[in-house]
């Protein structure tokens, strides 16, 4: 059995977790902090820096306490590289250099959304580990929407993305609109639930001939909707407060078409594509994959199996980073200890 510790700390939650041979999940602690950045309306990066060395230590004790094992039993620690915050990676990378240097152990750096397509692989709630290449994977979170195709791992061909606003992105902003608060794809699902997706005529970037995405347009469709039923007030000068400006009823149909519009072209573009190369298997992931609306019309729809992972590892998390870096441990990534963050870090073919 080879045991990994995974580190993540790119945006603003602290995590650590201990998996087994890549898919066994021993402990998974996160440590968020949803509610000190909920004032800003978004993450605070110095803040969140700051937090992440509060809170690096604990997580890491919890996580090794929980998996009921010491520093001897792993094999290997595993941590984002990036993308990221700066700031909020080097607390992470440092940490773990650290903790691999006195403990003798291997450090293997990890690309933030080869953890979230590892999300994929880890066994929980029905997630099944033993999966056919190729496969297509859409990565929806707030900062990406791509679709990649993995023809093993650590083989990633990227067919598209986003050419603007990711689609959490668009949550966020949408939400923010609508006085629902932070984070926005939560807030929007919420709202929506009591909506109907087909009173506002909003559009859909289809972008043919592309595995393309575009969600500048619907965000803005959205801001002119809010301003029409507020009498032409310039809305995107401000943050509105629930209920404060938009009838409730008017909340709820705008949440609920906007929530539409994103699922339709997120669906019916993956879809395609998994057409197209022929995928064995859809697997969806990143935090916008916790949206029930998504995850229900994907399955709905793809003439091949959707795999997608259980509400706690849609979000950022280390057990996706200790799954990605098993395999890459297994494959013979040894990071140096001079490694550095890189904020921008593509997934790319190796």
């Amino acid at each position: 059995m080879t045991l990994i510790l995974g580190i993540e700390t790119s945006c603003d939650e602290t995590a650590a977790a201990v998996l087994a041979d890549g898919r066994h999940l021993l402990s998974n602690i996160v440590a968020s902090q949803v509610d000190l950045h909920r004032q800003y309306g978004g993450v605070f990066p110095e803040m969140a820096s700051r937090q992440h060395v509060l809170a690096i230590i604990p997580v890491v004790e919890q996580a090794l306490a929980g998996a009921q094992i010491g520093w001897p039993d792993l094999a290997a620690v595993a941590v984002t590289q990036g993308p990221g915050l700066a700031g909020s990676l080097l607390v992470g990378m440092n940490a773990a250099k650290g903790m691999a240097w006195a403990q003798g152990l291997p450090l293997v750096a990890v690309n933030h959304l080869e953890g979230h397509i590892y999300s994929n692989w880890i066994e929980a709630e029905g997630n099944r580990a033993d999966k056919t290449f190729p496969v297509l994977v859409l990565i929806v979170s707030g900062g990406h929407t791509e679709l990649v195709l993995m023809q093993d791992h650590g083989r990633y061909q990227r067919l598209g993305g986003t050419i603007d606003d990711a689609a959490g992105e668009a949550f966020d902003k949408v939400a923010r609109l609508l006085g629902l608060g932070y984070p926005g794809g939560p807030a929007v699902q919420v709202a929506a639930q009591s909506g109907d997706p087909a009173a506002f005529r909003l559009p859909r970037a289809w972008l043919p001939g592309t595995h393309d995405f575009s969600f500048s347009g619907l965000k803005t469709a959205v801001l002119r909707a809010v301003q029409k039923l507020e009498g032409g007030t310039p809305a995107a000068s401000r943050r509105l407060t629930a209920g404060e400006h938009l009838p409730s009823e008017a909340v709820a149909d705008l949440a609920a078409s906007f929530q539409q519009a994103v699922v339709d072209v997120l669906v019916r573009k993956t879809v395609q594509a998994a057409e197209e190369v022929k995928a064995s298997e859809i697997c969806v992931c990143g935090g916008v994959s916790a949206n029930a609306l998504l995850r229900q019309t994907m399955m709905a729809n793809s003439p091949v199996p959707v795999s997608v992972p259980p509400f706690y590892l849609c979000t950022d998390n280390a057990a996706m980073i200790a799954a990605a870096g098993y395999y890459r441990w297994q494959g013979g990534v040894r990071s140096p200890l001079s490694l550095d963050v890189i904020a921008n870090l593509g997934l790319v073919d190796e």
